[in-house]
């Protein structure tokens, strides 16, 4: 047999072209089968709810994750967080998965852009070795490595010991005011005490501290440092260093042995040191009076000490470089000739170039990693991927669009293409239309959501999608029109001079009693004129994605305040106290805490998680299921979905307005499908907003402030956001959207849309008016994207 005739015949090795999936059951999955192409781009469908991240991150990344992991030795494995086998019958063909998600960043104050990618380490070897003067490593430019010194004996034990002195010094670049944090925070003392009083006569005006308080007030009355009949204004010098100062010390108050230290110390650690999203609402109003945080004078906000800023290159210092825009500093490092560092420089220059390329040149490098949104932050991950030089690996999105422009979702589009094209798998979950139709291959799954969905209805072509008679097929081609006539404003809410971030001195109204939307494209500066300018005791409600604060035991139920009415329906009913109906109170099980499941931590092993034998899972103790309320037991009551509890609340003798009421309001902004017992860890970053905003209809805001509210949401869900829009406006609140769907510009009552560009190109107002002008006149991209869309 010839050469020819023999390369004629498939080699054994080119059989694996499909990942096969079979019988899925992981969350709401029902026994899912499906076949993905591999090295093509295929793209993941269905409504908020069906299954998708179930069967994208929960099955096929999860456990191509958990196989590598697998491959390290235990010693690694001990590390390395610990994954559970998903519950499939078959997975082939699987490769290895990158998994870029819309998980924010670290929140860390030290933890910035530059950081967070490879940009500042690579800036830091450039500026050790040709900043001028020289100040040392690159450690020295490093904002997060503080300087070090250290003298003294040092004995090596080897033969004949000897003890010699050393000196050691670790040169870093932290500025030592404020610990490379770039801002300082003062605590400001009248809002502690009021010093015309003593502190018998009960100065502290901090809440929660009683007078007749060991651990607070009586410590500092007693404890021998101040007398606690004098007021406070006439303390010696040194009975208010004491007092405000004191190191830790222990004293005996009544007998009992305490520790007794400076009020601001104190306060440090009892109040700043915690989150302030979990403090109830009385404390963090006394936090924001209390504290107030600067620029840290000594190094202007920029983190570095003295001489890390001294070391220039060209007459730019490495705390300029970092505060350039990224675009501008790419040019700066073209511009720099020198062939010792030739590689370096073509490495950074390519990194930023990706920033660019990505449609983040706007950001500076000095941008704290905290404040970028989701979909900044999953572009900033995407950075790592694009220069890598690994193929056949699958790559895993999470709706990349988020946060993008129109204009801007064509350049994703061809990223994720790019991606393909150099032999990789790409998956993407995505509700966009423009970006499904770049698709090769569509799964399709529904047809509703939670135990509606978890079943494929389609898989196929993006043109067979269209003719299908799914859902999402039958609202591909919708296209919303612009409104007949818009409401009239009842006022305006002003903003004057507003200048934070990139914005240039913006003077806008923003129309009160209506629906806005605020558009443009990323980085034109729309968070910073919404979050960062309008005036503070407008009656502003913000609502965003960011995380809720809550454990494994927090769920909808609980986070909304559903929970109340539901357990004192059943008290009363049963003739028993509510206390019981909590799993995270009297009526838990005792085997598992009212956790349902039991955790066991097996070191380096992945760790698992047993539904627990006592309750089977419910939660409760066995007492507590006897007792029930319109035929229920507590657990089924929390099983349910929001759509069948909203039924069963709502009539007959299990009829409770205060629970209906909640359940209408999470009907309304599209969660009918979660269950009121769902882990508040489980839910998306949409859902998350929509939970949020459930909870603040109630509330007498006037102002609504909504941040991408279609984030997750499938095109058939956007119409039912639109009207509860309407309802929001109509019940006369005014609602402020920050937003790129056109379905949402199209229906608007006003548009205020920045621009032109991003970063330094943004900032400016390009358009204010009606729908219909913008489309009219097309004076900005959104214009011209709005007006294709609505196809005039």
């Amino acid at each position: 047999m010839s050469m020819t005739e023999r390369s004629s015949e498939p080699h054994a090795a080119d059989s694996h072209d499909l990942i096969r999936v079979l019988g899925a059951r992981v969350n709401n999955l029902k026994d899912v089968s499906v076949e993905i192409p591999k090295r093509r781009l295929t793209v993941f469908t269905g409504v908020s709810g069906s299954g998708k991240s179930s069967l994208v991150f929960g099955t096929i990344a999860a456990e191509s994750q958990r196989m590598i992991n697998e491959t390290y030795s235990a010693f690694v494995q001990g590390f390395m967080p610990t994954q559970a086998r998903p519950e499939v019958d078959v997975l082939e063909g699987l490769t290895t998965a990158i998994i870029v998600d819309q998980q924010r960043l670290g929140a860390d104050p030290r933890s910035t852009v530059g950081t967070a990618t490879d940009a500042n380490a690579m800036l830091r070897i450039l500026f050790s070795r040709l900043g001028q003067p020289q100040i040392g490593s690159p450690q020295a430019f490093s904002f997060n490595i503080a300087t070090v010194r250290a003298s003294g004996a040092i004995t090596v034990e080897r033969g004949a010991r000897k003890t010699e002195k050393a000196t050691f010094t670790r040169i870093g670049g932290m500025c030592v005011r404020c610990e490379g944090r770039g801002a300082v925070s003062d605590i400001d003392l009248t809002q502690l005490y009021d010093d015309s009083k003593s502190l018998a006569e009960g100065a502290f005006t901090i809440p929660g501290w009683k007078s007749d308080s060991f651990w607070t007030v009586r410590v500092y009355a007693e404890s021998g440092f101040v007398d606690p009949d004098k007021p406070i204004r006439d303390y010696t010098k040194k009975e208010l260093h004491d007092f405000l100062y004191g190191e830790p010390v222990k004293v005996k108050v009544d007998g009992v042995n305490l520790t007794y230290e400076g009020l601001i110390p104190k306060i440090q650690k009892s109040f700043l040191s915690k989150d302030r999203e979990g403090m109830q609402p009385h404390i963090r109003a006394f936090v924001d009076r209390a504290v107030t945080f600067t620029t840290c004078p000594e190094c202007d906000g920029t983190r570095l000490s003295e001489a890390a800023r001294s070391s220039r290159i060209g007459g730019v210092s490495i705390a300029d470089a970092c505060a350039m825009q990224i675009s501008d500093l790419a040019g700066w490092v073209r511009g720099l000739d020198e062939p010792s560092v030739a590689p370096l420089l073509g490495t950074l220059a390519h990194t930023l170039d990706s920033f660019v390329e990505i449609g983040l040149g706007y950001l500076s490098l000095d941008r704290p990693a905290g404040t970028l949104s989701g979909g900044e932050a999953q572009r900033v991950k995407m950075i790592r991927h694009l220069g890598s030089s690994l193929t056949d690996v699958t790559y895993v999105f999470d709706e990349p669009t988020i946060g993008l422009h129109p204009h801007d979702i064509q350049r994703m589009n061809n990223l994720l293409l790019r991606l393909r094209d150099k032999g990789n798998t790409v998956l993407v979950v995505e509700h966009k239309p423009e970006t499904i139709v770049i698709a090769d291959h569509v799964v399709d799954l529904g047809p509703g959501a939670g135990t509606e969905g978890g079943t494929v209805c389609f898989e196929g072509t993006v043109e067979g999608l269209r003719s299908g008679g799914t859902i999402t097929g039958r609202h591909f081609d919708d296209r919303s029109t612009l409104k007949e006539t818009v409401r009239t404003p009842k006022g305006t809410l002003e903003i004057r001079g507003a200048d934070r971030h990139n914005l240039q001195n913006v003077d806008v109204d923003i129309p009160l009693g209506v629906l806005v939307v605020v558009t443009g494209v990323a980085g034109s500066g729309k968070s910073s004129l919404i979050h960062g300018s309008i005036p503070r005791g407008a009656g502003v409600v913000s609502v965003d994605q960011s995380a809720i604060r809550g454990s494994r035991r927090s769920n909808p139920a609980t986070y909304t305040g559903l929970l109340e009415p539901i357990r004192k329906a059943f008290a009363k009913a049963n003739g028993v106290k509510p206390a019981l109906f909590s799993a995270n109170s009297e009526g838990a099980c005792p085997e598992c805490n009212g956790a349902g499941v039991i955790y066991t931590d097996l070191a380096m092993m992945a760790g698992v998680a047993t539904v627990c034998e006592e309750c089977e899972g419910k939660r409760f103790q066995a007492s507590v299921l006897e007792y029930r309320f319109g035929g229920r037991d507590i657990s089924e009551v929390l099983a349910m979905s929001v759509v069948e509890a909203e039924e069963f609340f709502g009539a007959g003798e299990a009829r409770t307005p205060a629970a209906h009421a909640i359940l209408g309001r999470l009907a309304d902004v599209g969660l009918g499908y979660l269950s009121l017992g769902q882990p508040l860890t489980t839910l998306s970053g949409g859902e998350r907003q929509r939970l949020k905003l459930a909870t603040h209809m109630a509330e007498k805001g006037g102002v609504y402030v909504l941040d991408e509210p279609t984030t997750g949401l499938h095109l058939a869900d956007v119409e039912q956001l639109l009207g509860l829009l309407d309802r929001l406006v109509d019940s006369g609140k005014s609602v402020i959207v920050i937003e790129h769907h056109q379905a949402v510009m199209a229906h608007a009552d006003w548009i205020i849309d920045l621009g032109p560009g991003a970063g330094h190109d943004g900032g400016r107002i390009v358009f204010e008016g009606t729908p219909a002008d913008l489309v009219a006149a097309r004076p900005t991209l959104t214009g011209e994207h709005l007006a294709a869309y609505v196809g005039t």
